[in-house]
């Protein structure tokens, strides 16, 4: 089976230091992968290289096969390449409704018309109430992008991920910065992007509990290289993952 995603090679350089250092890794459909490490083992950055975020030094990023290495991040969105990624921030003050619509509508095809009239697109205010109804936020679907607590807009933007439908959803530490009772709610979401078996989704996160029991893969970057790719099991147990990475987890976990 052909990757969904692929990097070869992926290399950026920042001065005289190399934040990521010839990644290559391929990621198929149906799986999801958590990437982990150290802080500053180049996981954003990596995350940030395959989004378009960053330009990279050298290597390539293929999407279904095609180099999507000098498209900008909002082709390579168009081209089903999903981010959370301060999504919030395009319409912040439009409503929490009204974000998801425009989403759903841009999905459509409709491009992001903000003069349409709605109820010409009752279709698409019915899939963006379904997609608040999933994260929890219909009670919130008047209220402005910009007036959600931290946690609430954390779910807006898997909200407005789950709108466009990617082949890859890339998460980037979703729980950060939510309250205990909220996480769940993100898990459980993620879980059941993972149960329907078409998407391709790539997960960074520091809580190792979360990775245990989500992931199908983990790769392991230290200062910018890939350092282990494998099953969780076979991986946490290698001792150059335990010496980069497990004394650090330990360290944070007890902070």
């Amino acid at each position: 089976m052909n990757p969904v995603l692929e990097t070869r090679d992926l290399t950026i350089r920042f001065g005289g230091h190399v934040a990521v250092d010839r990644v290559s890794c391929a990621f198929h459909a149906g799986t999801l992968t958590a990437i982990v490490g150290p802080n500053g083992a180049g996981k954003t950055t990596y995350f940030n290289l395959i989004s378009g975020q960053l330009k990279a030094t050298s290597g390539s990023v293929l999407l279904e096969g095609e180099d999507i290495t000098a498209l900008p991040a909002p082709l390579r969105t168009r081209r089903g390449l999903g981010r959370a990624f301060q999504l919030t921030q395009l319409f912040p003050n439009l409503s929490v409704l009204e974000n998801v619509r425009l989403a759903v509508q841009a999905r459509h095809g409709g491009g992001l018309q903000l003069l349409s009239v709605w109820l010409d697109h009752k279709h698409l205010l019915d899939e963006a109430q379904a997609v608040l109804e999933a994260v929890r936020l219909a009670d919130k679907a008047d209220a402005p992008a910009s007036a959600l607590p931290h946690g609430d807009q954390r779910k807006l933007e898997v909200a407005l991920m789950m709108a466009l439908d990617p082949k890859v959803y890339m998460f980037d530490e979703p729980t950060a910065g939510m309250s205990v009772d909220e996480v769940p709610v993100v898990l459980d979401l993620i879980r059941a992007l993972k149960q329907r078996r078409d998407k391709t989704i790539l997960l960074v996160e520091h809580k190792m509990d979360v990775v245990r029991e989500l992931a199908d893969r983990i790769i392991v970057l230290h200062n910018g290289q890939l350092l282990a790719d494998g099953e969780p099991a076979q991986v946490m147990a290698l001792p150059v993952v335990q010496s980069a990475y497990m004394g650090t987890v330990a360290v944070e976990e007890g902070a």
